[in-house]
């Protein structure tokens, strides 16, 4: 009797963690790196992640997060249907000559874990070259 108790209860309890499966957003990158290249020192450092919300839930992203006061991320303020697409912007200040490589944590509903997505390139001042 107890084992036909036991698998009963691992039988329902894997029914019920597939069923929680099948609710969930999923966050789906068109490329998860941009690639500046170089970029004139002063130039325009605005740049956007196009992503699809993969799942069969709306997608809502909590924050998205840059640990360097340079780069700027912004997210989309309401909630992302299933199949729909989106944009994070992302600014980075192109004041600094010089090579850089960033990551942005992108928080949402699609897992627990943040999601990076990363920017680098190389800025280079002309006048110095000019010179």
């Amino acid at each position: 009797m107890k084992k036909v108790m036991m698998i009963l209860f691992v039988g329902f309890l894997t029914v019920q963690l597939n069923a929680q499966d099948t609710g969930k957003a999923q966050i789906k990158f068109k490329t998860e790196v941009i690639d500046y290249g170089e970029i004139a020192k002063g130039s325009n450092g605005v740049r956007q992640f196009e992503f699809t919300n993969t799942g069969n839930a709306p997608l809502i992203i909590s924050r998205v997060y840059s640990t360097c006061g340079c780069t700027i991320p912004k997210k989309p303020e309401g909630p992302i249907a299933p199949g729909e697409s989106g944009i994070i912007e992302v600014k980075y200040d192109t004041k600094k000559p010089g090579p850089f490589r960033k990551t942005i944590s992108v928080y949402s509903n699609a897992g627990e874990m943040p999601t990076p997505i990363k920017i680098k390139g190389t800025v280079i001042d002309k006048s110095v070259l000019e010179n």
